[in-house]
This record gives structure tokens, C-alpha cells and sequence, in this order.
């Protein structure tokens, strides 16, 4: 199961796998209209740990390490 959000011009991609009955493990992927040097997350898909989660704890944290991942490559939105 996937789900896109969109976060301060960036697309943050959700990715589900089952483990077992109503749990997930996930993985979410940053894309962006740049790629700073030296970010390494760019395109590529991490595994969020503590897994496995319900679908709604999967997806919801899932999002906010992608928003995290964002906010450390365009600093302070202030």
C-alpha cells in the first residue's frame, strides 16, 4: 500500500508491507525539485524503525520522519 504526501515542496512516499494481521512494517522515500549536496535520502527508501504498526500508526509516522528528513535539509521554516 502506498500513500504520497507533499510537505514544503517535497513528495514524501509512504510504502506498507503486512508482517501479520493488521500490522506493517514501513518505508517512506523523499522527492524534491533538488538534491543538495552531500543528502543522501534523496530518492531513497529508509525503513522506519519500531515496526511492526497498525496501517494508521504505519502511515503517520512514516510521515512525520519524512517531514523530519525535510526539515533537516531546508532548515528553519521560520
Amino acid at each position: 500500500m502506498e500513500r504520497i504526501s507533499e510537505y514544503r515542496g517535497f513528495e514524501i512516499r509512504m510504502n506498507l508491507t503486512g508482517t501479520s494481521r493488521d500490522m506493517f512494517d514501513v518505508w517512506f522515500q523523499i522527492n524534491g525539485p533538488m538534491s543538495p549536496p552531500g543528502v543522501a535520502a534523496i530518492g531513497k527508501r529508509i525503513k522506519v524503525h519500531g515496526s511492526p504498526f497498525s496501517k494508521r500508526w504505519a502511515y503517520l509516522v512514516a510521515e512525520v520522519a519524512g517531514r523530519a528528513v525535510v526539515d533537516v535539509i531546508l532548515g528553519v521554516d521560520e
